[in-house]
């Protein structure tokens, strides 16, 4: 009579959704553990490979793999959506358990920037680099145009003929300027110098 009352607890329990299960590395199904707070159980040292980089991570073993890119921003900067890790050759999902897959202390993770994420930075540091140059030559038009300045205001006297070649050379400068294609701060320079020396 005991056991029929223990088993019809047990099914009340799976009923009222009490009871959870995990399937474990070997293909066995057990009654999930219920740990509380990951971060309480014990904690393992995880060996993090990125490129020539390697890290030693330790996280609680109940984490995820979700859970050890959060961890791996603060390491290498990548956001966890830029990040893809390989446990034994095989790429992880963010939900998956490190335990459920077989990750123990000193196990091995491949961490691989994701290739979209790459072309972004690529192309984002090519377009900086071509505003920092539109940037370096509108100072250098600048620095010309303050030395013919410098000459005109100079308060020595000029010939019109000299005048005149100022005049051309100061045209050239906003020409210059004109060709220069910037975008963004660079844009801005641009167009504050060519004011300045309309």
């Amino acid at each position: 009579m005991k056991r029929f009352s223990s088993s019809k607890r047990a099914v009340n329990n799976v009923v009222k959704g009490e009871m959870k299960w995990e399937l474990r590395p070997g293909g066995m199904l057990v009654q999930k553990r219920d740990m509380g707070d990951a971060s309480s159980g014990p904690m393992i040292k995880i060996k993090v490979s990125h490129g020539s980089f390697h890290h030693d991570i330790t996280v609680p073993a109940q984490s995820t793999f979700g859970d050890l890119k959060k961890v791996l921003v603060q390491e290498t900067g990548l956001e966890p959506k830029e990040q893809r890790l390989l446990f034994q050759g095989k790429e992880k999902d963010d939900e998956e358990c490190l335990h459920m897959v077989g990750v123990k202390d000193m196990s091995k993770v491949v961490l691989l920037e994701d290739p979209a994420s790459k072309e972004r930075k690529l192309e984002e540091m090519k377009r900086n680099q071509s505003v920092l140059k539109a940037c370096e030559e509108v100072a250098k038009v600048r620095a010309e145009v303050n030395a013919l300045e410098g000459i005109v205001h100079g308060g020595t006297k000029v010939d019109e003929k000299e005048l005149l070649g100022l005049t051309e050379l100061l045209m050239v400068q906003l020409l210059q300027l004109d060709t220069i294609e910037a975008n963004g701060e660079a844009k801005v320079q641009r167009r504050a110098e060519l004011l300045a020396c309309s």
